[in-house]
């Protein structure tokens, strides 16, 4: 009996071991089946990452040689450069119609004129400068005669402009300018205009386009707010505004479109509060609702200036004309 027993507990241990043994060899099977599992997603992974950072080199191999583009400031809303083009001309076009007679607004008969008006518009309205300039020209008609004049009598005459000292002494420096190195001509090149005192890129480019008829933007501040506001650009240099518009424009609008843009900046589309309800390009403003929207409204917010009123185009054009239909008198520069 006891060999038996002895047996017995002999065969029940070694079941016992071997049900240990087929347990840890599946224990390490599927231990073995998970590290497999998990180096193939592994291999896999890489795979894709190596996938994916090869794929731009080959994008790039098929333009291997072509030149370097050049780096273009992305436009405004990431609307396409020729689609902005395109509405940007749409925008000069209708405009176009709106003021078909929009010229510089300030009175002159020769290039000298034109120059020495343009310095004392800065800080004050066209109007104000018309009327100061009569007195001005009739006294000192030449550069030689505004050369040589009496600095507290000019002065006095430029008193209405503002800044009068200031403009003073541009206006007259300039003239001094004008005999010494240009032989009393006002020069026609950018370069030479530009090195007289009081005069910038901005008047520059007002005396080449309108007394040289030679193209070329005029930046002034509504030029600059309304371009922002179409989103042509989102430069704040007058300078990057002018080549940044100048791209979009073929050379031969660029002094009409300075025009069509100041027009507008001056009678609708205000700094403060724009007429958006009276706006004929409304459907082409991106910033259309930052002004007054109702049409009745709208038209309370008009200005009127010499040359008239804009074009019959616009929608309502009684805004322009006054109870007996005819065209609202000026009521001065904005």
């Amino acid at each position: 009996m006891t060999a038996e027993k002895t047996t017995a507990k002999k065969t029940t241990a070694e079941k016992t071991t071997a049900k240990k043994t087929t347990a840890k060899k599946t224990v390490t099977k599927k231990a073995a089946a998970k590290k497999t599992t998990g180096n193939q997603t592994a291999v896999k992974k890489t795979a894709a990452v190596k996938k994916a950072t090869v794929a731009p080199k080959k994008a790039s191999a098929a333009v291997k040689g072509a030149p370097a583009a050049k780096p273009v400031a992305a436009p405004p809303k990431g609307e396409s450069q020729t689609v902005l083009v395109r509405r940007a001309r749409r925008i000069n076009r209708e405009l176009a119609e709106v003021y078909p007679y929009a010229h510089p607004e300030l009175d002159f008969e020769n290039p000298f004129q034109l120059v020495v008006a343009t310095v004392l518009s800065a800080q004050t309205t066209d109007l104000r400068v018309n009327q100061t300039t009569p007195a001005l020209f009739a006294k000192y008609p030449t550069p030689e005669d505004l050369a040589a004049a009496n600095p507290e009598e000019v002065e006095e005459i430029l008193r209405p402009t503002g800044f009068f000292r200031a403009k003073t002494k541009s206006v007259t420096g300039l003239s001094k300018a004008l005999v010494e190195q240009f032989g009393g001509e006002v020069p026609g090149r950018l370069e030479d205009l530009v090195k007289l005192p009081g005069v910038g890129r901005k008047t520059a480019f007002v005396v080449l386009g309108n007394a040289f008829g030679r193209p070329g933007i005029t930046v002034d501040t509504h030029f600059q707010r309304l371009v922002r506001r179409w989103q042509w650009t989102a430069e704040t240099d007058p300078d990057k505004i002018e080549a940044a518009v100048a791209a979009l424009f073929p050379k031969s609008d660029w002094t009409d479109l300075s025009h069509h843009v100041i027009w507008h900046g001056r009678r609708i589309c205000h700094a403060r509060k724009p007429a958006c309800g009276a706006c004929p390009i409304a459907p082409l403003c991106p910033a259309y609702g930052e002004g007054e929207t109702d049409p009745e409204k709208a038209k309370k917010l008009l200005k009127y200036e010499k040359g008239g009123f804009p074009g019959q185009r616009l929608n309502p054009p009684q805004a322009y004309l006054d109870a007996g239909g005819r065209a609202a008198p000026p009521l001065g520069a904005g």
